[in-house]
C-alpha cells in the first residue's frame, strides 16, 4: 500500500533559505528509481534556535525504498551532505522515521 521515508531537520534559525535553496537545487535522481511516487520539503514550526523541516517521500514500498538506499542514484544525490555549509545549517544529524501505510483514503 506504500512507504513513507521522512527525515527532520532543526535548522538554525538564518539558515532557513540556505537550507531551502540547498534542497531545490540538489542533483534529484529520485524520478529514475523504480517505485518511487513522490517528494515533499516540508517547512515546519520553530523551537529553541531552529525551525524544523521533514523531507517526506513516498513510494510504492518498503523495498523500493530499500533499493534507492543502495543505488547509485543515492550515492549521486547524496555525495555532499556532509558539506561544511550543510553541517553549519544543522544543528544535529538528520532523525529517520519510515512508516508502512496501513490505511489509505482518497
Amino acid at each position: 500500500m506504500g512507504y513513507i521515508a521522512m527525515n527532520r531537520f532543526q535548522v538554525r534559525h538564518g539558515f532557513e533559505e540556505q537550507f531551502e535553496t540547498m534542497w531545490a537545487e540538489r542533483e534529484s535522481r529520485l524520478a529514475e528509481v523504480e517505485g518511487f511516487r513522490e517528494f515533499r520539503l516540508l517547512r515546519g514550526p520553530e523551537g529553541d534556535g531552529f525551525r524544523l523541516y521533514s523531507s517526506h517521500v513516498l513510494w510504492d514500498s518498503r523495498a523500493a525504498f530499500e533499493a534507492w538506499t543502495t543505488s547509485q542514484q543515492f550515492r549521486d544525490a547524496h555525495k555532499d551532505a556532509g558539506r561544511a555549509s550543510t553541517r553549519d545549517a544543522l544543528l544535529g544529524p538528520p532523525s529517520f522515521e519510515g512508516f508502512e501505510t496501513v490505511l489509505h483514503e482518497g
